[in-house]
């Protein structure tokens, strides 16, 4: 004997033992008679396993066996039939749910895999076999499900046909002629029902395709764009009579532009977004026409067109502040819409970002920025003239004073050996009557030799004189700054070496006070 189990994945034909389970079959085959499985779900399907249905209640709890429909509760039961045993040794082993006690109702199970052994020790009956339709229980097999089993997806039973009975029909049951009707409880699902169609695309170009994914991003950006309040509704769209026009000179005014623009067609507003603070131009501007035929006339016209000697880029607006922007009282006295960005602080650098073209970069220097620059180069050069003449200065004086035989860190001993030489000098060139001295060469400190020739008065005192309160100038002047260098500790050292710093300005103080001494003993010696 055979029945035909019509499923949403497709058709099981099932063969029926029964010599071997004889109160088994007839329970199954008078509740397929009867409809009583019809959009009956599987409500548990474990992979490699079982697939169990039978329950109208699909919660795996419900069911009964003829005997209970026609007798009442108390005959929801039928003892499992033991003899023969029969064991889940194939694929596709068609069983009777076993209640724990030993009892059987309506449910029922599908094996899904061999030598299912655990199945045989829980006494579940085997009453028949799948003959046809493997392919829809390796779809069982392959069922997404959760933790407990359950299919995402509705997986029903639709209808059941006894393709021969050899019982005769039981008194009192109602046997029906056709499947019935669903009701709404028994279509009823919190799951993917099992006939709604997965495949949003399926029947469709791969251009529509492209056009439906991308109409799918658009409306998720637009709802985030709106939770955000960066847009006053999700369906709210920029108007079709409004242009952008940006890379302005600063120099164009609303009124020049509209000029320009007006001969498309009559303009509502015309304005150029100027820095709510400073009042300059941000160099981007919208044009309003009353029609969106004259929009788009200019649109395509006016695209990169050269005004007030800037290539001016001209796109359809897609701002949608109009919306929500307050409306300001115009020259005319109407109210024109302020286009302004919403939720957005300007900050002092965030400028609009201006792309130019090779020969308009030349305008973009002005005789202000070149006044600077000359202005700059000029004081720069001030400041490098006097820094290479006091180098000078100082490279002479220092000559000077290593020719004279002394250096800054001088002592009294070597003042007194070089007073003495200057003497022998003087009382030698007195001598000789000249009054002039001959040419001299100094080793000079990279190694190579300087010849210089100069003539001067070996009582010349007032030229010695200038000379060395140039070189003692020159001398304290570098002390102090040296001093200064030092003396500018940074934040942490000023914290944590205080100390330290104050007995350090005591130690150059008091070098400073020696140094000054040798100075006046030196001058004094001369004199």
């Amino acid at each position: 004997m055979a029945v035909l189990l019509e499923t949403s994945i497709g058709d099981i034909v099932v063969d029926l033992m029964l010599e071997e389970r004889p109160k088994a079959c007839l329970n199954f085959l008078k509740l397929c008679k009867m409809k009583y499985y019809n959009y009956c779900l599987f409500h548990t399907v474990k992979g490699n396993f079982i697939a169990q249905s039978g329950d109208p209640t699909n919660t795996g709890d419900g069911g009964t066996s003829i005997w209970g429909m026609r007798d009442g509760d108390g005959q929801r039961f039928f003892a499992a039939e033991k003899v023969p045993r029969i064991k889940h040794t194939n694929l596709g082993c068609l069983s009777m749910v076993n209640d724990g006690k030993g009892r059987h109702s309506s449910q029922f199970f599908i094996s899904l895999g061999t030598e299912l052994d655990y199945l045989d020790a829980q006494e579940h009956t085997v009453f028949g076999a799948v003959s046809e339709g493997f392919d829809a229980l390796q779809k069982l097999n392959e069922a997404y499900c959760d933790k407990a089993g359950r299919p995402y997806r509705d997986i029903r039973i639709n209808h059941t046909v006894v393709l021969d009975d050899p019982f005769p029909d039981l008194d009192g049951l109602a046997i029906r002629s056709r499947s019935p009707s669903p009701t709404a409880d028994q279509l009823k699902s919190s799951r993917v029902g099992a006939d709604e169609e997965l495949d949003n695309y399926k029947g469709m170009s791969l251009a529509e395709i492209d056009e439906r994914i991308k109409e799918q991003e658009t409306a998720a950006h637009t709802t985030v764009l709106e939770m955000v309040g960066d847009l006053p509704d999700a369906d709210a769209k920029p108007p079709d009579n409004v242009l952008f026009v940006c890379k302005l000179n600063p120099a164009t005014t609303s009124e020049d532009l509209e000029t320009i623009f007006s001969r498309f067609g009559a303009i509502d507003s015309c304005e150029v977004i100027r820095d709510k603070k400073s009042g300059e131009s941000l160099q981007y501007a919208f044009v309003e026409f009353e029609r969106p035929e004259d929009c788009e006339d200019a649109y395509f016209k006016m695209d990169n067109v050269l005004i007030d000697e800037r290539r001016i880029h001209v796109d359809f607006s897609q701002s949608v502040a109009k919306v929500q922007g307050k409306p300001q009282q115009g020259s005319a006295g109407k109210n024109k819409p302020e286009f302004r960005l919403k939720a957005r602080e300007r900050r002092g650098n965030d400028r609009y970002q201006m792309v130019f073209d090779d020969l308009d970069t030349a305008a973009l220097v002005t005789s202000d920025d070149v006044t600077h620059s000359k202005d700059k180069r000029s004081r720069h050069n001030t400041t490098a003239s006097s820094h290479s003449s006091a180098s000078s200065r100082s490279t002479g004086d220092g000559q000077k004073g290593e020719r004279h035989g002394f250096a800054e860190s001088g002592r009294s001993s070597r003042w007194d050996s070089h007073d003495r030489q200057q003497q022998q000098q003087h009382s030698s060139s007195s001598n000789s009557g000249g009054g002039r001295s001959h040419a001299k060469s100094h080793d000079q400190p990279g190694g190579g030799r300087r010849s210089r020739s100069r003539s001067r008065s070996p009582h010349d005192s007032s030229s010695s004189g200038s000379r060395r309160k140039t070189l003692d100038h020159h001398r304290r002047h570098r002390d102090d700054r040296d001093d200064d260098r030092h003396s500018r500790p940074s934040t942490s050292e000023r914290s944590s070496k205080s100390s330290g710093s104050h007995r350090d300005d005591r130690q150059r103080g008091d070098d400073r006070d020696r140094r000054g001494r040798d100075d006046k003993r030196y001058d004094s010696k001369r004199r």
